[in-house]
């Protein structure tokens, strides 16, 4: 029989087993992992966008300057299914772009008439792409659904522009200064009255600084295309803005200050260049001027123009009858605008006692043609002191001025004048005696005398014909007698030259002239004292 084993003999250590060292160093490490993870993760953000279109959930990147600084982790619907959110977390070192101000946008290949952009995306896939802002932090943003006009930490200006209505222009509608693009509109707003649009744009560095607060703004969407007195206008800025609208803007240059700092000011947009100048003076008198001819080519719109300058507008015609006399007239409302003029005279204290100074020494209106091609009339104020003052003292609220005939139309009076002056004249009778003026000069053509006179004029012509026949050889020999003196005067000229043997003799004969002179003059002496020496002799010295 075997002995039964012995009783195991149970010995307890103290301290904590090493079994559970295994678990405490995991527990260890998760913590820390956990602890680690934490502290290098970045915050959380919502994007609110209308669509989540090449958006996925763990894909899609979100980038700053091309560099990763965010991964999308979910999306869902918004409130009412409106719109999509996505959550997304951000690298603990890109927190401080979270601003308020902080735009986001997806990336993806576009395709519009200024060119295609994002065409990378269709390799490595849609992403969206943040631009940080300024302001206070925020975490819940609502996303662009295209990109920004303008990036942020662009140099320029922002402006606000007042319309009527958009036109064409839509974000990204360029804005020129002097035919160069200068910036480009960044969105716009319906107006609280419901009829104004409100626009905003953006002025690129440094034509910003050419924005001032007279600067003026007009659309050049599309081609602008007038007919008016001075004929057919066609105006466009590039084909650019052709396609798909544009703003243009100048600063004129003027004596008055005016304001540098844009940022609260609101400018108007006007419709067209003209438009402009249509709103550049707000103070506006009507007259009335009354024509008795044709004012075929008038329209309503046409030029009021003193000395080649635009100073108004033609507002309204139309025709009156008078039953008194059975005749026509046709009043024509003018809008003048008298801030064109500069009045210097302080005696003048308004526009309607400048234009009374200006008639008493002459000022009229009349009809011009504008354009050869179109036909198309306008007003021209000019100074005619020559003529009367022409007024219909009609009974109209507007006061009157005076007019005077186109020229054209005096052209025609004179005509009628004329033709009518020839219609009086008795052409029978200047018929008859033209008739006998023609026959006595047929009878003096024919009598003796004039016979006689004819013949007179055939010798005449005889004689004239034999002197031109002999005229030549004269012309010959007078040549010749003149070049025999000009051969004659050189030989001369050879001969009274200093060192020529003439001038030499002459020199010599001069002098024994000069010699013999004092002989005679030393011998007519002699005899003048002792005339008897001719005959005896002189005498002796002694003996005199």
């Amino acid at each position: 029989m075997t002995n039964p084993p012995p009783a195991p003999v149970i010995k307890t250590r103290p301290g904590p087993s090493l079994v559970w060292i295994i678990p405490l160093v995991t527990l260890l490490i998760g913590g820390w992992l956990i602890i680690k993870t934490a502290s290098e993760k970045g915050p959380e953000i919502t994007i609110a966008f209308k669509t989540a279109e090449g958006i996925e959930a763990g894909k899609t990147r979100i980038r700053y300057k091309n560099l990763d600084v965010g991964t999308v982790d979910s999306l869902r619907f918004g409130e009412g299914f409106a719109n999509v959110i996505l959550t997304a977390s951000i690298d603990r070192e890109a927190e401080s772009f979270l601003r308020r101000d902080t735009r986001f946008w997806v990336v993806k290949p576009r395709l519009g008439l200024r060119g295609a952009s994002g065409l990378s995306t269709l390799i490595s896939g849609s992403y969206i792409e943040l631009e940080p802002g300024k302001g206070a932090p925020q975490h819940h943003f609502v996303g662009l659904e295209s990109p920004p006009v303008v990036k942020a930490g662009e140099a320029g200006s922002e402006i606000t522009l007042v319309a009527r209505r958009l036109g064409s222009l839509n974000h990204g509608s360029p804005v020129y200064y002097q035919g160069i693009v200068a910036g480009e509109i960044l969105g716009y707003q319906l107006g609280n009255d419901q009829r104004s649009v409100f626009i905003h744009a953006f002025v690129k560095a440094p034509y910003d600084k050419l924005v001032r607060g007279n600067s003026r703004f007009w659309n050049i969407s599309g081609v602008e295309v007038s007919m008016n007195a001075d004929g057919f206008n066609v105006r466009t800025e590039s084909l650019e803005s052709l396609l798909y609208g544009g703003i243009a803007f100048e600063t004129p240059t003027t004596l008055e200050p005016v304001e540098e700092h844009i940022g609260e000011l609101v400018f108007t947009l006007h419709e067209d260049y003209g438009g402009i100048e249509e709103q550049a003076y707000t103070q506006k008198i009507n007259f009335v001027l009354f024509f008795d001819g044709s004012v075929r080519g008038l329209t309503i719109g046409a030029p009021v123009e003193f000395k080649g300058i635009r100073v108004g507008k033609v507002v309204d015609l139309r025709l009156e009858f008078d039953s008194g006399n059975t005749t026509f007239r046709i009043p024509v409302v003018i809008e003048i605008e008298p801030e064109r003029v500069i009045a210097r005279d302080a005696a003048i204290t308004s526009p309607y006692k400048l234009l009374e100074t200006l008639v008493e020494r002459g000022l009229r209106a009349r009809l011009q043609t504008g354009s050869l091609l179109t036909g198309q009339l306008f007003i021209e104020l000019g100074m005619f002191p020559e003529t009367p003052i022409r007024l219909a003292n009609a009974d109209t609220r507007l006061p009157e001025l005076p007019t005077v005939p186109a020229e054209l139309e005096e052209i025609t009076t004179s005509i009628k004048t004329v033709l009518a002056q020839l219609e009086r004249v008795d052409f029978e009778s200047i018929g008859r005696e033209l008739a006998g003026t023609l026959q006595g000069t047929n009878q003096l053509i024919n009598s003796p005398e004039l016979t006689e006179l004819t013949a007179s004029f055939g010798s005449l012509r005889g004689i004239l014909a034999k002197l031109d026949a002999r005229a030549e050889p004269i012309a010959e020999n007078v040549e010749l007698a003149v070049a025999a003196g000009n051969r004659a005067l050189g030989r001369l000229e050879q001969v009274l030259r200093p060192d020529s043997p003439f001038q030499y003799r002459m020199n010599e004969m001069t002098e024994e002239l000069s010699a013999m002179a004092r002989s005679i003059r030393t011998l007519v002496d002699v005899l003048e004292r002792e005339p008897q020496s001719l005959l005896f002799g002189r005498s002796p010295p002694g003996e005199q």
